[in-house]
C-alpha cells in the first residue's frame, strides 16, 4: 500500500502535462487508484493496523474531457468506411448504442432481439435494452454472422477490449481525422445528439447507462444554452427589423 501511496504522491508533484511512468498514467486512473487506497487506509485504521492516513491531503486530479465528435467528423469517418465494412459496423455500434469500448467489443449476435440490443455493462453492471437505430440496423444487416461475436479480428476471433481500442484508433487515423477524435468520444456524441434533439437527462441515461446524471446533464444544459442563445439572436434580429420598418 505504501508503494501505491508514494506513486500517488509522486503523481501529485509532477508538473502539468508530465507523463507518469508507473501504473497511474492518466488523471482518471490516478483518481481511481486514490479512491481504492483511501478505502484500504480506512479499513486499516478501523482495525488499528495503522494510526495515520497518508492520503489525507492528497487531492484528486482534474480529469480532461474527451472530445465529442462533430457531425462533420462523423460524416468523414463514414465516408472513408462505407456500409459493409467491419470498420463501419464497429463505428455504428459505438455511436448508436453509446456504450464503452469494453462493452461493444463483447457484443454477440444473440444480444439482438426484437429490433433491440441487450447490454450488460462491464463497469457499472447496468443492464440495458437499446432499440436499434436504423443506421445500426443497416450496418448489421450487410455483414454475415460468421461468429458468435458481432465484431471479430481478421483471424476470426473476438476482440479483446484493448485490442479493439487499438484497432479503432488505427481506423480513425486512416480516415484522416484529427487526434482529438478518439473512440470514447463517440459515446460523448451519442449523448450530445439526443440532448440537442430536446431529450431529457433521464432519457439519455437510459441509452448510455450512466449511473448518475451529472455528466449527462452537462449535455442537456449545453444544448439548452445553445438553443436559448440562438433564440435570443433571432429575437434581436426581429426587433431590429421591426424598428427599421417603423422608422
Amino acid at each position: 500500500m505504501s508503494e501505491i501511496s508514494n506513486d500517488l504522491i509522486l503523481a501529485q508533484s509532477m508538473p502539468p502535462g508530465a507523463v507518469h511512468t508507473n501504473s497511474s498514467k492518466t488523471p482518471a486512473a490516478a483518481n481511481d487508484a486514490l479512491k481504492k487506497v483511501k478505502i484500504l487506509v480506512r479499513f486499516a485504521i478501523e482495525n488499528a493496523w495503522r494510526a495515520d492516513d497518508p492520503t489525507l491531503h492528497l487531492k484528486k486530479f482534474e480529469e480532461g474531457e474527451h472530445h465529442s465528435w462533430l457531425e462533420s467528423e462523423i460524416a468523414q469517418y463514414e465516408s472513408k468506411w462505407p456500409l459493409g465494412t467491419r470498420e463501419r459496423l464497429a463505428f455504428a455500434l459505438l455511436l448508436h448504442t453509446g456504450q464503452r469500448l469494453s462493452d461493444v467489443s463483447k457484443m454477440v449476435w444473440g444480444d439482438i432481439e426484437n429490433n433491440a440490443i441487450r447490454v450488460a455493462q462491464n463497469k457499472t453492471r447496468a443492464k440495458l435494452v437499446i432499440p436499434l437505430h436504423p443506421e445500426l440496423a443497416s450496418a448489421l444487416a450487410v455483414l454475415p454472422k460468421s461468429h458468435v461475436a458481432i465484431l471479430t479480428t481478421y483471424f476470426g476471433r473476438p476482440f479483446t477490449s484493448k485490442g479493439f481500442g487499438n484497432w479503432m484508433a488505427d481506423r480513425i487515423e486512416r480516415a484522416g481525422l484529427p487526434t482529438r477524435c478518439v473512440a470514447h468520444g463517440l459515446r460523448k456524441a451519442a449523448a450530445r445528439r439526443p440532448a440537442e434533439a430536446g431529450c431529457s437527462a433521464n432519457q439519455i441515461a437510459a441509452i448510455t447507462g450512466h449511473t448518475t446524471l451529472k455528466e449527462v446533464s452537462r449535455y442537456t444544459r449545453a444544448a439548452e444554452q445553445r438553443g436559448l442563445a440562438v433564440a435570443a439572436f433571432d429575437n434581436l434580429k426581429r426587433h431590429k427589423s421591426n424598428k427599421g420598418s417603423q422608422t
